[in-house]
């Protein structure tokens, strides 16, 4: 089989250069190893008049990266308009700030259309297209119009809301409708996977039994498959990075007092303003705190262009500098905030220096920052998670310490409990959460999630009923070594 895989956003995975998101830090290593095309944007546009789209197609481990250049004409409408300011916040349950013209639309379906044009070069009778995340809800049935029968997959990796908050995306119909091209839908959670099964139950009118809808498409399966890290590569990596000179700087700097840290995209799903607030109603319910305890928050500033993002920016900002105008002395700062990012090795030290790890998203899909910071931990002497009950990894980590994000006094209260916590329970709840991790590896999802597409496409194209399975995928990783290495 040939896979090729599509993002919006593709990695070179240089060791030295920042990260460029959650998805493209998770597919880096399966690509490497699995031999797959990865194909998405170079960053580059391109006017009407080119004929060659592709700027770049260049080696990866084992795989390939291949960069296109998207239409200028349409890229601005696609990428800030229609997926960044209708789909994002609907995804993430803010209806109130989706912002989507008619163009923007049109926009995004063109793009679409493009990307699939594009991908023919790439087909082959064994191939298999996996595709990811919102940015192409609506590219499989594009590739249908184009042809291709051969399997198409999805895999959303941020939430699916309920049937009331995606209906306020404009052309909702016709997006769920286009999804149900796809011959295999994975969610993060079941609850994800649940609230896509109810909109096509009771606004499209459609069956869906075991897992499985019917449509004019056919069968489409959908599916909860649970994205990973690979736990001990990054328990190596974090070992490592303590000697790299950014972290040795930060240890230094500390004198002895303890560090919790939050690495976020700048984005209103990530709770930042909330978790700055507990920190200041921390240090004022106990002011002994000060001095001991102090927050590095790292936001990665994005999609400045849209006026949401450009507003948090200012407002968190604001309300860092507050925050340490009122509890600050001149030789101690209680909020380091930084707003730029960091290679994968010097983020993986930053959470072993850590002794609390702060994952408090409003809404958010998996959140690999939360297995990421537990992985990075010394066995020895590991810190402790806080992590919000919105995020997909609450469900496989249950033994952090669960907050509720717009609870500000009950965080303050949990996070200063993480900065006491004495070792044997922080080793207890640090050993229940790499169990879980080791059990539900990048590889593993990897694996599952091709798996699952070739045999549901064998059973549609033998016309066999779908209906017997469960919503949740069995493990199957066992064939990754010999399959895809």
């Amino acid at each position: 089989m040939n896979l090729v895989v599509v993002s919006n956003r593709v990695s070179r995975g240089k060791a030295n250069e920042p990260m460029t998101g959650g998805l493209a830090a998770a597919l880096l290593p399966v690509v490497e190893k699995s031999g797959a095309i990865w194909v998405g944007s170079s960053g580059r546009v391109r006017d009407g008049a080119q004929k060659e789209p592709f700027a770049e197609i260049e080696a990866l481990g084992a795989g390939a990266l291949a960069m296109l250049d998207l239409p200028a004409a349409h890229y601005g409408g696609y990428y800030e308009g229609f997926a960044n300011s209708a789909l994002w916040p609907a995804l993430h349950s803010r209806t109130d700030l989706i912002r989507a013209s008619q163009a923007d639309y049109l926009s995004y379906r063109e793009v679409n259309a493009f990307m699939a044009r594009a991908l023919l070069r790439f087909r082959k009778p064994d191939t298999a297209f996996w595709i990811q995340d919102y940015h192409f809800l609506a590219l499989g049935a594009e590739l249908r119009d184009l042809g291709v029968t051969q399997p198409i997959g999805f895999f959303l990796h941020t939430p699916w809301p309920a049937r009331a908050v995606i209906g306020g995306v404009p052309h909702h119909r016709e997006l769920v409708e286009a999804m149900l091209a796809y011959d295999l839908i994975g969610f993060q959670t079941e609850d994800d996977c649940e609230n896509f099964l109810s909109y096509v139950r009771s606004d499209l009118g459609l069956a869906a039994k075991g897992g499985v809808v019917i449509s004019r498409h056919g069968s489409s399966r959908v599916a909860v498959f649970p994205i990973g890290i690979d736990p001990e590569k990054f328990a190596q990596q974090a070992a490592r990075a303590v000697m790299h000179p950014d972290v040795s700087r930060l240890r230094r700097s500390l004198h002895g007092e303890k560090l919790a840290i939050g690495v976020d995209r700048l984005d209103y799903s990530k709770g930042l303003l909330n978790r700055i607030n507990a920190f200041d109603r921390m240090w004022t319910l106990q002011p002994g705190l000060a001095r001991t305890a102090s927050l590095l928050q790292i936001a990665t500033p994005s999609r400045g262009a849209i006026e949401a993002y450009g507003n948090l920016q200012n407002e968190l900002a604001k309300l860092v500098s507050d925050v340490n105008g009122r509890h600050g002395e001149v030789d101690w700062t209680p909020i380091r905030y930084l707003n730029k990012g960091f290679s994968q090795t010097v983020l993986a030290g930053l959470y072993r220096t850590a002794q609390v790890g702060v994952v408090t998203p409003l809404h958010d899909g998996m959140n690999l920052v939360a297995k990421e910071y537990v992985a990075a931990q010394n066995p020895a002497d590991p810190g402790v998670l806080v992590l919000s009950k919105f995020a997909g990894a609450a469900n496989e980590l249950d033994t952090a310490l669960m907050v509720n994000p717009h609870d500000i006094d009950g965080m303050a209260r949990t996070i200063a409990t993480a900065l006491s916590m004495p070792l044997n329970e922080r080793r207890l709840r640090w050993e229940a959460m790499m169990k879980k991790l080791r059990a539900g590896t990048i590889q593993q999802w990897f694996a599952d999630f091709v798996d699952a597409l070739q045999d549901t496409h064998a059973d549609r194209d033998a016309g066999e009923p779908l209906i017997a399975e469960p919503v949740l995928w069995p493990p199957r990783a066992a064939n990754f070594n010999a399959r895809y290495h």
